[in-house]
């Protein structure tokens, strides 16, 4: 059967898509594989007590920072072989907070330091470069905020500088809120995937691992030889730890040294976060991949495992692409079955390649506590696709866009599953990738009906998935949305209340657009395209024959069906797209029809007519083939949507203005 030239590009577009995510996933089995089977257990032998200086970058974290102070000054430790430094850039009431817990360490013999740089240039990785210049130790521990390391962390770790081309040791991320959401025990199974699976096989191995910011100790020598902080991406610890190994450095993954750490309970600060990771990953891809390619010391599958992981967000664009592409693709009814006789095959295929393999894998490395842990896997993979949207645009803001400001994920000191947050500082509103969000998930409701009525209902559930994750990620990230200030806990009642007014009527708004648009997009495919839909079933049954008084019937319904002038290619469009001309082709096959009906059945002249009947049926198919794709791209549905979109901006402008508002108000009230 021909294919449009148009149908044809998504297609190719789509297997090439199919292909590349193919690939990172068995690459991620193969890690798996490597981590499962290598039980390697890191050298190490009794050091001393070493001088090591304590690194914690903060920027306004008043929920947390005290209980990290607490834990790092309850570490069993030598007083005089450890140096903390605080390093505040924070502007709101952290500082205070600080300034006078640390007064009391300090008064109890502790070296700790509260160092306020007076600005944020270069963020995190600005405040560790200058903590730098003044620290002298032969070690250097970091933890960021959120994290709560325990008393014996510096005398388990310590140990593992057994090698002395050991300059990192890297432990485990623990969770000490993984329970208290569905969300949070998606973004736990996550970073688990990432330090049981990546993490170990790397560092039992001579693949690149990447430091994870915090909850890990450096060697100093190892800084200094790599280059030291560098200010230029978000992710300045992956930077760092492929500069280090690229200088011949080994970094270890210790896993049973477990410090743990707040998970974002806002939908919108894990948001941040991912965007965070997703743009810095491919902004040290641009910088480090050319010149770690081109190293002749480095083993060739080092540099392939460095490639895939520095590049493996580019599989979220990959992941919309084909989102977008398969209910174009079944709507032109187009076989991609694994076996053309046996559509379960395809659903199997993607099980044993997703869900299944996952499984496999959650059961070698939980044990006995596998269910607990598979339990989580549909929603991670629900979460997981919905934040493709996030992190597609972070990608391409990693590819093309500027070095932005380095946003901090915003933390609670949320512990306890009744603890809450959504009264507190910090909270972030939605941002425009919502709007993406909700535009994928309205497409992705079109997808599964079209999977459904194109006769391929197998594939709706695969369209599904990613649908419910993105109308969960943007309802989440409306409903957590909350205008609160940053600086202080003063109370003003009156501007609150004016800004969430505005926010609750934008999210009536909001909604409404929404519920509108997904039922004018029910409409517009019942009136436009299903019509097309059964044209294309009813020329199936002419053209596979039958008594013409069968054919007849087919042929008139067709008829009522098709428009009745108009053309969709509203571009360069063609005669074989054009509805007036297809009617009159449909009323030359009735004539043809009833002209036989009174001929005998075994005559030439019946036997030629049916022929040619049957391939002008095949003919007047292929043009509505043609026609069908162009029927959701038409001049008024291009014009519902923008005005649709220009809507939901609308709103969001009334929002940024009311936030706009709120700020005069507070900088106002603090003169």
């Amino acid at each position: 059967m021909a294919i449009n030239p148009f149908t044809s590009f998504i297609f190719s577009i789509f297997i090439i898509s199919a292909i590349i995510l193919t690939a990172y996933t068995f690459n991620f089995y193969y890690l798996a594989v490597l981590a499962i089977r290598k039980k390697v257990k890191p050298l190490k032998k009794n050091i001393g007590s070493p001088s090591i200086t304590i690194h914690l970058p903060l920027y306004n974290e008043k929920y947390v920072a005290k209980r990290l102070v607490d834990s790092i000054c309850s570490m069993d430790y030598p007083k005089d072989k450890m140096r903390i430094m605080v390093l505040d850039d924070s502007d709101d009431d952290t500082t205070t907070i600080l300034h006078e817990q640390i007064i009391a360490y300090q008064k109890s013999g502790f070296d700790i330091l509260h160092i306020r740089r007076g600005t944020r240039k270069g963020y995190k990785a600005g405040a560790l470069k200058y903590a730098m210049s003044i620290t002298d130790t032969e070690y250097v521990a970091i933890f960021d905020a959120d994290f709560i390391p325990p008393k014996w962390f510096l005398k388990r770790s310590m140990p593992y500088f057994t090698n002395k081309k050991i300059g990192l040791v890297q432990c485990r991320w623990g969770h000490v809120n993984e329970n208290y959401s569905q969300m949070t025990q998606a973004q736990a199974l996550s970073l688990d995937f990432h330090f049981l699976v990546e993490q170990k096989a790397k560092s039992d191995s001579h693949l690149y691992m990447n430091f994870n910011g915090t909850a890990g100790i450096w060697k100093r020598d190892c800084i200094d030889d790599a280059g030291g902080w560098h200010t230029a991406t978000l992710v300045e610890d992956l930077d760092l730890s492929y500069r280090a190994q690229m200088k011949g450095w080994k970094c270890l993954f210790i896993e049973d040294i477990v410090v743990n750490a707040e998970l974002p309970v806002q939908m919108n600060a894990a948001k941040r976060q991912q965007f965070r990771w997703a743009k810095g990953a491919i902004q040290c891809a641009v910088k480090l991949l050319g010149e770690l390619l081109l190293k002749r010391h480095v083993p060739i599958e080092t540099k392939i495992q460095a490639f895939v992981q520095l590049t493996r967000h580019l599989s979220y664009p990959l992941l919309l692409i084909q989102f977008l592409a398969l209910p174009i693709i079944l709507a032109s009814e187009i076989n991609l079955n694994v076996l053309k006789f046996l559509p379960a095959l395809t659903i199997a295929t993607y099980l044993a390649m997703g869900p299944f393999a996952y499984l496999v894998i959650i059961y070698n490395l939980w044990g006995h506590d596998w269910k607990k842990k598979a339990k989580v896997l549909p929603f991670l993979l629900i979460y997981s696709a919905g934040l493709s949207v996030n992190n597609t645009v972070a990608v391409f803001d990693g590819l093309f866009g500027k070095k932005n400001e380095f946003l901090r994920t915003p933390k609670y000191g949320i512990v306890n599953n009744d603890d809450d947050w959504r009264d507190k500082a910090y909270n972030l509103p939605f941002t425009k990738t919502t709007l993406l969000e909700i535009f994928f998930g309205v497409y992705g409701l079109l997808g599964v009906l079209i999977a459904i009525f194109s006769l391929n209902p197998l594939f709706a559930p695969i369209i599904a998935i990613p649908t419910i994750g993105f109308w969960y990620v943007a309802y989440q990230s409306l409903s957590h949305s909350r205008f609160k200030r940053n600086k202080s806990d003063h109370y003003k009642p009156k501007a609150e209340k004016m800004a969430n007014t505005y926010y609750k009527l934008a999210l009536i708004g909001m909604f409404a657009i929404i519920i509108f648009g997904a039922y004018m997009s029910y409409q517009g495919y019942k009136t436009d395209v299903y019509p097309l839909d059964l044209t294309r079933g009813n020329l199936d049954r002419i053209a596979s024959g039958g008594s013409p008084e069968s054919l007849l019937i087919y042929a008139n319904e067709i008829k009522e069906l098709l428009p009745k002038q108009g053309n969709p290619v509203w571009i360069f469009a063609t005669s074989s797209t054009d509805f007036g001309l297809i009617q009159k082709d449909v009323d030359s096959l009735i004539d043809s029809i009833e002209a036989i009906q009174n001929e005998p059945k075994n005559s030439p002249a019946y036997t030629t007519a049916m022929t040619d009947i049957h391939d002008r049926a095949i003919n007047l198919r292929l043009n509505i083939m043609d026609a069908t794709p162009y029927m959701y791209a038409s001049f008024s549905n291009i014009l519902f949507s923008s005005i649709w979109i220009a809507t939901i901006l609308g709103i969001f402008a009334v929002l940024k203005r009311k936030k706009e508002h709120l700020k005069a108000y507070d900088l106002s009230e603090d003169i």
